[in-house]
């Protein structure tokens, strides 16, 4: 079955796998999805990956959820869906969206591939805003 917003799909099933607590989850693989986690891995949002490819056909993504010590609470507290396929929302360099005053992160798609919100300001490009992390 084809999914018609793969983003969602791949917001969705972390979000389902912290709730039910989950501490792996696979995903299946695009270029997409594997710069996002690798930006969410690298932000600390999670614990580690592997992308498992075989021959013939499409890989998957297996993601380690991290979660607090002491309270078990996922780190993820939000996964927010910005610009979806019926509505696209595209920014400017200038206006780029500030997550809960800096403490989270926005992921945009831009000329220069996918970005935390902080380095398409750096790097002066704008772009379509994929959801918010925090």
């Amino acid at each position: 079955m084809a999914v018609t917003d793969p983003i969602a799909d791949y917001l969705t099933r972390i979000r389902n796998a912290q709730m039910a607590g989950h501490r792996m989850v696979e995903i299946p693989a695009s270029n997409l999805k594997k710069r996002i986690t690798e930006i969410l891995y690298k932000q600390g949002y999670i614990f580690r990956y592997k992308f498992d490819e075989t021959p013939n056909k499409q890989g998957v993504i297996k993601i380690a959820l991290k979660y607090n010590q002491e309270t078990k609470e996922p780190v993820i507290r939000l996964l927010k869906r910005i610009s979806r396929p019926g509505l696209r929302k595209y920014v400017k360099a200038s206006e780029m969206p500030r997550v809960i005053n800096g403490l989270g992160i926005a992921l945009v798609s831009t000329s220069k591939g996918v970005l935390t919100n902080k380095e398409a300001r750096k790097a002066n490009v704008g772009g379509e805003v994929l959801f918010y992390v925090h």
